[in-house]
């Protein structure tokens, strides 16, 4: 008989709606609150476990480091540590807005990620109203932009499951990253997203585009509202904060929404976790990139290297969070 002793250890987990209206919609979050000592074998074993899009853990650090360089927070899927995800560093925040020792009910709550840091802005409830707690609405800003690869657009399409004349007829799918890559797919109808597929072929179609996942987006009649789809890991996600961002800065980079214009994005329909992401994004005027472009000479450290009439800044992406559940895990 073997005398070693496995330690057992509670996990304390909570569980999120992110991007929900109401519980039970928008994206599920699991969270395990204080993951101080665990491998990073560990939480990967625990992701697969709570077997959702992505379940993140809060590493503690004393009150002074969070309140200001921000709480550092991991980020996994069921297969894999991502760098950076959106609807994962909204609901982090967000519970941390609600349950955390010092920062609870915070303006802003900074998260350090391996992509670096990501603030979340939150509005405060006004004087009186109840259930503050209970449908926490917050914004986070996310890295400007980077355009990538134009991937051949027949070859998306039949990637997609869809024919070259589902596309849309001006928009060009493309790779745009905010800290995670994806391959923006604008499509004409909302007929032509219902009958997304995506196959094998896109697998090397991403790589090649230096992308992770493709985003495909369709417009619905309204300038300011589009419905999205994200197909991943065999099966959907309700709603990809990450990707949202990244569309944004190409639908405003490209015309397709107006410059600081407040616009939607629907997504999670299909597979009855309807989401709503509220998107906005800057394009750069001609005085203002020609002024970032004179400190882009002076200074080395300048936000845009370089910048160029299109530069797009200011990316924010919100929505509301929605507790769900709360409890333990057990090791060991």
């Amino acid at each position: 008989m073997s005398t070693e002793q496995t330690v057992r250890r509670e996990l304390p987990w909570a569980q999120v709606d992110v991007f929900a209206e109401r519980r039970l919609e928008g994206n599920p979050l699991a969270i395990f609150t204080d993951a101080r000592g665990l491998t990073t074998e560990q939480m990967q074993a625990l992701a697969r476990e709570t077997n959702l899009s992505e379940t993140t853990f809060i590493l503690p650090e004393d009150e002074a480091t969070e309140r200001e360089h921000g709480v550092r927070v991991r980020i996994f899927t069921v297969q894999e540590e991502l760098p950076f995800a959106g609807h994962p560093t909204l609901g982090t925040a967000s519970w941390l807005w609600a349950n955390h020792p010092t920062l609870r009910g915070a303006d802003e709550i900074k998260l350090k990620l391996n992509v670096g840091t990501v603030p979340v802005r939150f509005t405060q409830p006004a004087a009186g109203e109840h259930g503050a707690y209970n449908r926490i609405w917050g914004e986070m800003r996310q890295r400007d932009p980077e355009f990538g690869a134009l991937p051949d657009p027949a070859a998306i399409a039949h990637a997609c499951g869809l024919s070259a004349d589902d596309l849309h007829p001006t928009l060009l799918p493309q790779t745009v990253s905010t800290g995670l890559a994806m391959c923006i797919v604008p499509l004409r109808s909302l007929e032509a997203l219902c009958h997304l597929r995506v196959n094998s072929a896109m697998d090397t179609l991403l790589a090649d585009a230096g992308a992770k996942f493709a985003y495909v987006i369709a417009p619905t009649g309204d300038a300011l509202t589009w419905r999205a789809r994200l197909q991943f890991y065999n099966g959907e996600d309700p709603a990809t904060g990450s990707a949202a961002g990244c569309a944004i800065s190409y639908l405003v980079r490209h015309g397709a929404v107006p410059s600081g214009a407040q616009a939607m994005l629907l997504q999670g329909e299909e597979i009855l976790r309807p989401s709503r992401l509220y998107i906005r994004a800057c394009l750069l005027q001609h005085d203002e990139f020609r002024a970032q472009d004179e400190a882009n000479r002076v200074n080395s450290e300048a936000r845009f290297l370089p910048v160029d009439e299109h530069a797009v800044t200011d990316v924010f992406v919100a929505g509301r969070t929605i507790p769900v559940a709360s409890g333990s895990f057990t090791l060991g």
